[in-house]
């Protein structure tokens, strides 16, 4: 692993802008605070840069899916079914589109549908949801496909997944579980959020499963071969600890400098496997990274296990300066926006080589960026 000291972290490099102008009718629109990249960690073919910022938001009010569902004030179950103590449904307020709406390879089955489900929030805080994020249980693990906020105290409301287990279609619960150790890992994140498409997600998790399987002993690859669930693939003892091999490290000396980083406002990573930048998540605090970082550090992991190609095959780690360029160019071709008036605005920023999501929330007394990824095409 790379030896990186204090002073290699908290060097100032030219300042870059994260999200430095979003595409409006032709004209530049300043996009939230300014960013600065750190030196990078390095393990293995993984590479992290760390991210930084000058001004951060207060974001305590927010509640994650982890959260919720561990405290059984978020509820999520298969579309069709009684959901007992949550409120009944009601009317949902209209979200508003521009370019294209969600696919609509949906595939009905009495009443549950593969790639919707329902779910309530039944605390007194909004609920943030994150693509990539894995709910297990029901008829099929899923992913959720799009990032978006659910206001506090609200009726039910479809939540747009994508299933992560193609074969199997029998319940297991009739509520959701979290996946509270990591979440889909990069390649299968764009296949849901930029491609859109369950064919696809199918599969990069099918492509997953096998590349992982490769890099564990004959036991746990056997063991693997009998499930498609990827959250049972990641779940695996083995495969698990191939993960943290790569994984453990690089939290590790973030975690040790996290109260320097913190005091820097740490908000986010860029991404590198096999010596490619491949993608970047920020966040609107330092306080929210810390309760994804557990999660994304493994996602990261499990991206550069699955996709080891060897040191001989791939170039050196990419230098701050490819990272800068990267978070740079938010030059978009087209641009997407869906909307849910007062609660949150999700825009789409496609590039020539790129996609860039934003999630910005609209509640009362935020309006700014509560996460943003972007990912290399």
């Amino acid at each position: 692993m790379t030896n990186i000291g204090r002073t290699g972290w908290l060097a100032a490099i030219p300042i870059i802008l994260f999200c430095a102008a979003l595409i409006n009718g032709g004209q530049s629109k300043p996009a939230g605070p300014v960013y600065k990249a750190l030196n990078p960690v390095t393990e293995g073919n993984l590479t992290i840069f760390p991210i930084v910022t000058e001004s951060t938001y207060d974001t305590h009010n927010f509640l994650t899916l982890d959260e919720g569902l561990r405290s059984g004030q978020v509820v999520v179950t298969e579309e069709g079914r009684n959901t007992g103590l949550v409120r009944p449904r009601g009317p949902q307020p209209p979200a508003i589109w521009r370019e294209h709406p969600l696919p609509q390879n949906r595939m009905p089955r009495r009443g549950a549908e593969v790639n919707r489900l329902v779910l309530t929030n039944n605390s007194d805080r909004p609920l943030i949801l994150l693509a990539g994020e894995i709910v297990t249980g029901g008829k099929q693990d899923r992913v959720v496909g799009r990032d978006r906020i659910v206001p506090a105290k609200g009726d039910p409301i479809d939540l747009n997944v994508f299933c992560v287990e193609p074969h199997r279609w029998v319940e297991t619960s009739a509520r959701f579980g979290g996946l509270g150790f990591t979440m889909a890992q990069p390649s299968v994140r764009l296949k849901a959020m930029a491609e859109k498409d369950q064919q696809a997600v199918w599969d990069q998790v099918a492509q997953s499963r096998e590349s992982v399987a490769d890099t564990v002993p004959a036991p746990a690859a056997i063991a693997l071969s009998a499930t498609s669930s990827y959250a049972q693939t990641m779940e695996n003892g083995a495969v698990q600890k191939r993960v943290d091999a790569v994984a453990a490290p690089i939290a590790r000396t973030y975690e040790r400098l996290m109260h320097e980083l913190r005091a820097q406002k740490a908000v986010g990573a860029v991404v590198a496997v096999n010596g490619e930048i491949v993608w970047a998540d920020a966040f609107a605090s330092t306080s929210l990274l810390e309760k994804y970082w557990p999660k994304l550090v493994r996602s990261y992991a499990a991206e550069a296990v699955s996709s080891d190609l060897g040191q001989a095959k791939w170039r050196s780690a990419p230098s701050t300066a490819d990272a800068q360029r990267f978070l740079d160019d938010f030059h978009a071709r087209r641009e997407s926006v869906e909307s849910e008036p007062g609660v949150y605005r999700s825009t789409e920023l496609i590039g020539s080589d790129f996609d860039a999501f934003l999630l910005t929330s609209l509640l009362p007394g935020t309006d700014f960026n509560v996460h943003i990824a972007k990912m290399k095409q």
